[in-house]
C-alpha cells in the first residue's frame, strides 16, 4: 500500500495518491521522517577512537605502542583524559641511538618518564599553541613551543601532523624523540 501511494517516482512521491488511497499525509511524512531520522542514527560513524586505538592502528607508531604496553601505560592513555600526546613516528625513534633504547628497555622508570613527558594534560589543539609557553608535561617537566612561520616545535622535536583527534584527547605526531633533562642525567651516569 505504501508502495503504491508514493506514484512512480520514490524519489518524489505523489502525495495526491495518498488521500486516494485513504493515506494520512501527516502520518506518511512523520513515518517517513522517523524512518530517515533512524537511518541516519544508525549509519553516523562513533566517535573517534582513543588515543591508543589510532595509535595501534597507525603503522608509523608500532614503536611507540610497543613502548607504551612495556611501560604499563595503556590503560592509562586509553583513560578518560583529555590527553596531548606528542606521538614521535617509527623514524624519530630510529634516530635515537640504540644504547639509549636498550637503557630504556632495561628501566621502566626512566622509560616511564620518556613517555609521559610526550604527554600533557587536557586538550592542546594546534590553535592553542603560542611561542615560548612551557607546557608542564604528565612527567612533571616542561617542554617549550617555538613557533616560526608554520612550523611548530616542541623542545627541538617538529610537529609534522598536528590535531589528530581522538575521544580522549589529540595527538601531534613528531619528528624526534622527547628526552627529559631528568632523563638525561640519569642516562649520563649509567
Amino acid at each position: 500500500m505504501w508502495k503504491e501511494a508514493i506514484g512512480t517516482n520514490p524519489k518524489r512521491p505523489d502525495l495526491s495518491l495518498l488521500n486516494e488511497q485513504g493515506i494520512d499525509q501527516g502520518k506518511y511524512m512523520k513515518k517517513t521522517l522517523f524512518t530517515l531520522a533512524a537511518a541516519a542514527i544508525l549509519t553516523v560513524p562513533s566517535f573517534a577512537a582513543d588515543i591508543v586505538d589510532i595509535a595501534a592502528g597507525n603503522k608509523d607508531f608500532t614503536t611507540l605502542v610497543s613502548l607504551v604496553k612495556s611501560a604499563g601505560l595503556v590503560d592509562t592513555l586509553k583513560g578518560k583524559g583529555p590527553f596531548t600526546v606528542l606521538a614521535p613516528t617509527n623514524a624519530a625513534f630510529a634516530k635515537v641511538p640504540k644504547s639509549i633504547l636498550e637503557k630504556l628497555g632495561k628501566d621502566k622508570a626512566l622509560l616511564t618518564k620518556v613517555l609521559t613527558y610526550h604527554v600533557i594534560a587536557g586538550n592542546v589543539m594546534a590553535k592553542d599553541l603560542k611561542d615560548g609557553i612551557t607546557p608542564k608535561t604528565v612527567a612533571g617537566e616542561t617542554v617549550k613551543v617555538s613557533i616560526h612561520h608554520s612550523t611548530v616545535k616542541f623542545n627541538d622535536s617538529k610537529v609534522i601532523k598536528a590535531d589528530i583527534v581522538a575521544s580522549n584527547g589529540v595527538i601531534h605526531v613528531i619528528d624526534a624523540v622527547l628526552v627529559p633533562p631528568s632523563v638525561l642525567k640519569a642516562l649520563a651516569g649509567k
